[in-house]
């Protein structure tokens, strides 16, 4: 069974207007099995065999039917280089499509950037729409262009165990797909496969300690959806493991992390005020799918029903993942807002056309609901009185459960199981 991604979106335009794309995000998320749907001839560099006769001869694996898929083109670097010389040499739209799961093992082997030749495009796992657990009947796009018309709706299917499940499930396709009994335990094979490196043909990964990067990641989950230094997780990490550990060896974990797709960091956001108001700067700590940090911790849907305020740490990194994608083929970007008057916004979502919508991420519940609504109104008149920014197209308490209606302010009030693109 396929599901429609996003991504596709993407790829299309894409293809129509730069000589090869490159789609990369985590392992399973699904990059070859929607490339599939647009090559017309393909290469998997996915076994040694494969792999060692593209390295003695990497310009061989170009020739094909175009649009030609070069799956997991990192396994052999030098692949970028005689993408570009041909596309230099004889530029046509549509020709490469390059898929990856991590970055290259030998990244001076690529001499150059790509710009103007090769579309990078980031893919993520299954948002909720695109699982089909979503019912889309709130448009962030509509919102932005004032064409929505949103009126009360009770949502009684959506229970808050419901979006527990969903955060330990994850949205990678073969959990997706797989029967709800078994679901969350295809999730944990994933995330065990994740520190698999023995037979591994990037040396970066190969020589990490599977130990040590458990324990990073498990620090990074107990930090899910806050501003934390990294030299609070580098501490978290050493008292963890009862070991010494430097900040160069943490970085050297962290960049694996990232060159992994694991890894999803938001940063901050800065309206330009134009007063005395320090705008904080540290990310905000999140991961590509909430699951992950879920298996990190050993957190189940009946712990987080257990320990709400957990739950909405956990629930906020989901609607993060889940607006990074809806917002991606906006042309926008997610950013989060804090600033050392104590006012912040979990997510601004920013067009490249000067609009924004501001997004507080609450459980749900009359309190947090009203908590999240005094936050957007104090950065609405905040950013009215002291910035060149202007008034946001839309303010909007995203929630995991309960009705939708939109507020006499203006402020809507959004389940999850009820947004899209």
């Amino acid at each position: 069974m396929y599901y429609t991604r996003y991504t596709e979106i993407e790829i299309e335009r894409a293809l129509n207007s730069s000589g090869a794309v490159l789609v990369m995000g985590p392992k399973f998320c699904g990059k070859t099995t929607t490339c599939m749907r647009f090559q017309k001839s393909n290469i998997k560099l996915n076994n040694n065999q494969t792999i060692s006769i593209a390295k003695m001869s990497p310009k061989q694996v170009l020739v094909g039917e175009r649009p030609r898929l070069i799956d997991e083109w990192q396994t052999v670097p030098e692949i970028w280089n005689y993408v570009k010389e041909n596309l230099d040499e004889n530029y046509q739209f549509g020709s490469f499509i390059l898929t990856g799961s991590s970055t290259p093992a030998e990244k001076t082997k690529i001499h150059h950037s790509g710009a103007g030749r090769i579309t990078p495009i980031k893919m993520r796992t299954m948002s909720l729409f695109e699982s089909k657990e979503s019912r889309g009947i709130v448009s962030i796009k509509k919102l932005f262009n004032n064409e929505s018309n949103i009126s009360y709706d009770a949502n009684d299917d959506s229970k808050l165990q419901d979006i527990a499940f969903l955060c330990c499930r994850g949205g990678w396709p073969i959990s997706v797909i797989a029967n709800k009994d078994v679901a969350i335990d295809v999730t944990r094979n994933y995330y065990n496969s994740l520190f698999v490196f023995e037979d591994c043909d990037n040396e970066q990964f190969r020589n990490k300690k599977p130990e040590i990067l458990k324990q990073v990641i498990r620090s990074y989950a107990r930090n899910i959806s806050s501003e934390a230094s990294l030299s609070n997780i580098v501490e978290d990490v050493r008292q963890g493991s009862e070991r010494s550990f430097d900040i160069k060896t943490f970085n050297e974990y962290l960049e694996a992390l990232k060159d992994l797709f694991i890894i999803d960091d938001i940063e901050a956001w800065n309206p330009n005020i134009r007063s005395k108001t320090s705008i904080r700067s540290t990310p905000t700590r999140h991961f590509v799918d909430t699951s992950i940090a879920c298996r990190a911790l050993n957190i189940s849907p009946n712990d987080l029903m257990a320990d709400l305020e957990t739950f909405g740490l956990f629930f906020e990194d989901l609607a993060v993942r889940d607006l990074k994608i809806y917002t991606s083929g906006l042309g926008g970007e997610v950013r989060h807002y804090r600033d050392n008057t104590g006012l912040e916004c979990d997510a601004v979502i920013h067009l490249e056309d000067g609009k924004w919508g501001a997004i507080e991420i609450k459980l749900g519940g009359e309190k947090l609901i009203n908590d999240g609504v005094a936050s957007l109104n104090r950065l609405k008149n905040k950013i009215k009185t002291k910035s060149n920014e202007q008034e946001p197209s839309f303010m909007m308490v995203l929630t995991a459960t309960g009705p939708l209606y939109r507020r006499d302010d203006g402020i809507y009030i959004v389940p999850i199981n009820c947004l899209k693109d």
